[in-house]
């Protein structure tokens, strides 16, 4: 991680030259225009941050700089850390100082904390001045930046209130901001989890949040988007790394790169695969005497995977959401376990019922037996399964592995193993 720390100074918006508009900015440090830049951020966005570094790589380190403020601080962010330090050095020199930094301010917080989302706010404001000059003072700065909010801070940079355009415009002229502004406002702090800064904010929705220090001093601003974007981004991430899609995998990645990312897994896959081929392969005897337990072997099978699957996906949601805390994982599995249990039993009773049909139909002379073993085997399956489900990517987490990267893979392993491993044991113990 980029470890200098330079924290930037969101008051210097109070100089008398506001900070330059960006579509200068651009078009005064590239060769190309607004819309080509905007293009071109736009593919950069859509691809995993160490090829967005390598395509900046012909840019200059300016239009580099102009480029990156043109991306979300979380993406922008990713790619300059995917940079190496002297590059990354040469563009942050290049940049405008209050972008560079507010980037270097941002880089030295956790890649899951609130500091990674933060922009710098340049609308903030003494408490003395007067609704007159505040106006004024907006209406500079709205010919280059977007501004919802004031924000109101002392001689310290301690956020005091945030005013709303709404009440600037019904406020006497000559009132002074100290007592039109809100005060004691909701902020959140920059080393606060993303996860935790969505729950507080959900219900909430301010379309931008002050983000200030242990101190109240402001030291940036983030918007309700950035915060959901962001962790939809993660938790859209977990379903293809469940199957080996890595999270830097994109529409945008390069075919060898996503072999790469994928293959392996899939060998592991296989391997796998393998286990489960040999259960079968020793109880071979007992499918050739009983044709009619082929037939069910995918039933059983697939019967347990998907409560595993529903088992995990719950784990998994739970870990995301931070909803699973420490000392409550030992509840969950208990309670998936006697979910497999009740499930088992309900499609273990239809399940055999339909066994004894087949059977009889084909006049079997075990037809109570094979409906006495599928019911129990399915029912040991949803167990197995419920549990597996559930503990696995609790196990992962601990042993610091990332739970969604290859929890589908151990998962289907055991189910298979087990389920298929539990049905032709107990045909063969009972009716073999």
């Amino acid at each position: 991680m980029y470890s200098a720390i330079c924290y930037c100074d969101p008051w210097t918006a109070l100089l008398p030259y506001p900070p330059l508009k960006l579509v200068d900015t651009l078009e005064k440090y590239t060769n190309m225009n607004a819309t080509e830049s905007e293009s071109f951020a736009n593919q950069l966005a859509l691809m995993p941050p160490d090829q967005a570094a390598k395509e900046l790589d012909a840019n200059s380190e300016s239009e580099a700089a102009s480029i990156l403020a043109l991306l979300s601080p979380a993406v922008a962010e990713d790619v300059m850390l995917a940079m190496s330090d002297e590059r990354r050095r040469a563009v942050f020199a290049a940049a405008p100082t209050l972008n560079s930094q507010q980037w270097t301010a941002n880089l030295s917080y956790d890649a899951d904390a609130v500091g990674r989302l933060m922009e710098h706010p340049h609308a903030v404001f003494r408490p003395n001045l007067t609704v007159t000059e505040t106006i004024e003072r907006i209406r500079k700065l709205a010919e280059n930046t977007l501004v919802t909010y004031g924000f109101i801070v002392n001689d310290h940079g301690v956020l005091l209130g945030i005013v709303a355009m709404r009440d600037l415009l019904l406020a006497e002229a000559s009132s002074t901001l100290n007592s039109v502004m809100l005060k004691k406002p909701f902020v959140l702090a920059p080393t606060q989890k993303v996860i935790e800064a969505m729950r507080l904010v959900v219900n909430l929705h301010f379309p931008i949040y002050p983000v200030c220090d242990e101190t109240g001093r402001l030291v940036g601003t983030v918007r309700g988007r950035s915060l959901f974007e962001q962790q939809a981004y993660e938790i859209s991430a977990q379903a293809g790394s469940m199957v080996g899609v890595e999270k830097e995998e994109r529409i945008g990645t390069p075919w060898p790169k996503s072999l790469r990312f994928r293959h392996p897994w899939l060998q592991i896959n296989l391997f796998t695969a393998f286990l489960a081929a040999a259960v079968v392969g020793c109880f071979q005897s007992i499918i050739n005497e009983i044709v009619l337990l082929a037939v069910f072997l995918p039933v059983i099978s697939g019967q347990s995977q998907n409560t595993g699957c529903q088992s995990l996906a719950i784990a998994l949601r739970g870990l995301t959401l931070g909803e699973l805390l420490p000392g409550s994982e030992r509840r969950l599995v208990f309670k998936e376990g006697m979910l497999g249990l009740m499930n088992g039993a309900l499609v273990g009773v239809t399940a055999s019922l339909a066994m004894f049909g087949v059977a009889w139909f084909q006049s079997n002379e075990h037809p109570y037996l094979l409906a006495f073993v599928v019911f129990w085997a399915m029912l040991g399956s949803c167990i197995l399964s419920g549990i597996t489900g559930a503990f696995i990517p609790i196990l992962l987490r601990r042993l610091g592995t990332d739970p969604a990267n290859a929890s589908s893979i151990f998962l289907t392993t055991i189910t298979d193993v087990g389920s298929m491993g539990l049905f032709l044991g107990l045909a063969k113990m009972f009716v073999g």
